[in-house]
């Protein structure tokens, strides 16, 4: 059985508001561009207070188990380290995202898996690091994707479009019963069409959750390149056999593809938080062997 590490951290919220003001009117303003959060996310709802209670729950249960790792371990100290320059630019993204009750956990199991739940409560697994070897940088691409992920309210999305969904099978239904054809034969074509669906909605959210956490971690000072090693490892890792985190998320091709695509968007944000010209910046190098060096030059527009 693997054994929990759990680590509580709430930010404190006038930090998180100093850090927030001194960010604006520093960085451009330019930067990712994606389009409005979905309307489906208001079927579904605000999802953080049982987000909270949810959280709450697996604190309560690690310190049933005397599984509360000390505030000097070396991984939760590095965790909230890259967490505390990520928030201030997370803001911008969400509104409410000031008011949340930030928190970071570190739990121990072999899975290669993080998230950050509505609200801002964030966990990263053992797995992802040691696995991974993940890099200060590689680390900001996971995190500032599942920031994203709690700032675009995509759980409110699926659950509004899980509920449409729901509502058209049975419509669908209704309407073959009526035109003399069997209901139920309709009903289970419609569900399948409705789940082909929900996975082109889900992957459509792994992307945008990619671009935004580029934009947040590169204003943050963190090297976008770094999502393009990061892929290289977690195909590698994935041997066939993709990891939890990658059940539902686009292949690592697609995701460098778009990473590389996005690359004339962020790296000018990068270049600004690190205080360099855009040319003067070293190819990003990732700590295991076998991946190049990954470039990028000024000249490159974005397509």
């Amino acid at each position: 059985m693997n054994k929990l590490i759990l680590i509580p951290l709430t930010f404190c919220g006038l930090c998180i508001f100093n850090h927030a003001v001194s960010a604006q009117g520093t960085a451009p303003q330019d930067g990712v561009k994606v389009g409005e959060m979905s309307v489906f996310r208001k079927f579904g709802g605000s999802l953080e207070g049982q987000a909270a209670q949810q959280y709450v729950q697996t604190i309560q249960d690690a310190k049933q188990k005397h599984a509360l790792a000390p505030d000097n371990h070396p991984q939760v100290i590095r965790l909230r380290a890259i967490a505390a320059k990520l928030i201030p630019f997370a803001l911008r993204w969400n509104d409410r995202a000031s008011q949340w009750k930030w928190e970071v956990n570190l739990l121990g199991s072999k899975q290669i898996n993080a998230y950050c739940m509505p609200g801002g409560k964030i966990a990263f697994y053992t797995g992802i690091l040691d696995t991974l070897k993940l890099t200060d940088d590689e680390v900001a691409m996971i995190m500032g994707h599942e920031i994203a992920h709690a700032l675009r309210e995509h759980g409110a999305e699926r659950a509004g479009k899980t509920m449409a969904a729901n509502l058209g099978v049975k419509a669908l239904e209704i309407f073959a019963g009526l035109k003399g054809y069997d209901p139920a034969l309709a009903g289970a074509v419609g569900g399948g069409v409705a789940k082909v669906g929900m996975l082109s909605f889900s992957r459509s959210d792994e992307t945008e959750a990619d671009v935004v956490g580029l934009d947040i971690a590169a204003r943050a000072g963190y090297d976008p390149r770094a999502g393009i090693a990061l892929w290289q490892k977690m195909g590698m890792a994935s041997k066939g056999a993709p990891p939890k985190w990658l059940s539902t998320h686009p292949a690592g091709s697609d995701r460098i593809a778009e990473i590389r695509r996005r690359l004339p968007e962020v790296m000018p944000l990068y270049a600004y938080a690190k205080g360099v010209k855009l040319n003067d910046l070293l190819a990003y190098q990732t700590n295991v062997k076998g991946i190049s060096p990954v470039a990028y030059s000024a000249n490159e527009q974005p397509r």
